[in-house]
């Protein structure tokens, strides 16, 4: 399972508002850091 399949579950599967927060936040970051490396490679291809 994938790092972002395993977010998506916690996040549906968790009642806590600070971990969910918390999820919210890695996810977030780790679009991000998706969308640099994805403009990177339409920079260089």
């Amino acid at each position: 399972m994938s790092i972002d399949r395993f977010i998506l579950k916690k996040l549906d599967s968790c009642h806590e508002e600070h971990t969910r927060r918390n999820l919210v936040k890695l996810f977030t970051l780790r679009i991000k850091k998706a969308e640099k490396e994805e403009n990177r490679n339409l920079r260089i291809g």
